[in-house]
């Protein structure tokens, strides 16, 4: 992720391509239900999305047959008062630009909101939260057999018989997936060595993208084998993916993941190796990313079937390295493309874990708490933070 985005530059492109469609609907305020993009608003792109007339915020969200239970805000748990107050401050834009805020506890979707450009069927760009979906496919890989734990320990290139080694820079053969899910690979590629891939983009085609890393990069070293964040290096996962899975990548996260838990609408675009896209340009609805974190609290079960390896996702969302970025908060950990920290909550402290992308897109999972928070919105400054940890989590404690 990379704090203070371009938002319009990054997502003029975003809505381009799609691999799924999105479902016409109705227009905003129809029967008191949370608003809809129109069939014309869905062919544009976010940022000529009207803004809503008034914020959506509801505690009783609907049942909308999505595979996500229902219930009341204050009644199957939280303190409704609290939470009110601070989406209706999110709705006058006391917080900064967010677009919608989403909180289930104990298994049921207990509040929904939306504000600005927000509908509830319409997709809105995760940024970097697309590395933790990333992350639960490769899981889910490993859960179908298709790979086991001990290989997160050999090197990326093992499993990529497209490559020529004798062009790779010193250390690029030593470089396992487990270090490049917790952004440790050592691959420190130029400015200049970046322009030229865009000029040249045949060359990423497949798993020329890897062989152009791998013999572009400075030497990889003990030294700079430390965490630092992007570099593709998600990318590398991806590839992984696709080497090891029947058929395709976006075959995979299709039929094993997205269909499973009834995610429909979405766009996942196409990197320009050909492959999905691993750290960015994935678009989903607020819902879904509620169903993300069921996935994550349940401990990888979706509706009683297991979908992503319990012990992966225990490591993913495990503090294995410290995010060091000055962007960083200071308590923030990083495991497989997942964030962990402890939010301090009045008295209290709870660990929780973290899907994050620029902009304020958030999926939060407290397991103490059994609680998802969900957040997307378009915020350089991205304060929202500081309200999950003086409001939401209050709200919740035991």
């Amino acid at each position: 992720m990379t704090i203070n985005l371009k938002f319009k530059k990054v997502i003029a492109v975003m809505f381009l391509g799609s691999m799924s469609s999105f479902v016409a609907a109705s227009a905003e305020d129809s029967a008191g239900l949370a608003p809809e993009a129109t069939a014309a608003e869905t062919q544009i792109s976010f940022w000529d999305m009207p803004f809503l007339k008034k914020a959506y915020i509801d505690s009783t969200p609907a049942d909308r047959k999505d595979g996500i239970a229902v219930g009341e805000l204050g009644v199957d748990g939280g303190n409704k008062n609290k939470i009110v107050m601070l989406v209706q401050e999110i709705a006058d834009g006391k917080h900064g630009g967010y677009d919608s805020l989403l909180i289930a506890h104990k298994g049921k979707l207990l509040f929904e909101s939306y504000y600005q450009r927000a509908r509830v069927n319409l997709p809105h760009f995760q940024s970097s939260t697309t590395k933790s979906y990333t992350s639960l496919a490769l899981g889910r890989a490993i859960q179908m057999g298709y790979l086991t734990m001990a290989d997160l320990d050999k090197p990326l290139v093992s499993f990529l018989k497209d490559l020529d080694p004798t062009k790779f820079v010193d250390g690029a053969e030593k470089i396992t997936l487990h270090q490049a899910l917790t952004m440790s690979s050592g691959i420190r590629i130029s400015d200049e060595k970046r322009e030229e891939f865009k000029r040249t983009p045949r060359r990423l085609k497949g798993q020329g993208e890897v062989q152009a890393f791998l013999e572009s990069s400075a030497p990889i070293t003990a030294e700079s084998q430390i965490f630092q964040y992007g570099g593709g290096q998600s990318n590398l996962v991806m590839q992984v993916i696709e080497a090891v899975v029947p058929g395709t990548a976006e075959a995979f996260i299709k039929n094993e993941l997205l269909d499973k838990m009834g995610i429909s609408n979405y766009r996942w675009q196409t990197s320009v190796s050909g492959l999905p896209e691993a750290g960015q340009r994935v678009s989903m609805t607020s819902r879904a990313m509620v169903k993300w974190g069921i996935l994550v609290i349940n401990k990888g079960k979706w509706q009683g079937e297991q979908l992503i390896s319990a012990d992966y996702l225990a490591k993913a969302t495990s503090s294995v390295t410290k995010a060091t970025e000055d962007w960083h908060p200071k308590n923030f950990f990083y495991g497989y493309f997942w964030y962990q920290t402890n939010i301090t909550a009045g008295d209290k402290n709870y660990d929780a874990n973290l899907a994050w992308g620029g902009g304020g897109q958030r999926i939060i999972t407290v397991a103490e708490l059994d609680l998802i928070i969900v957040i997307t919105g378009a915020d350089d400054a991205d304060t929202i933070m500081t309200q999950v940890s003086k409001i939401i989590l209050p709200a919740f404690a035991k």
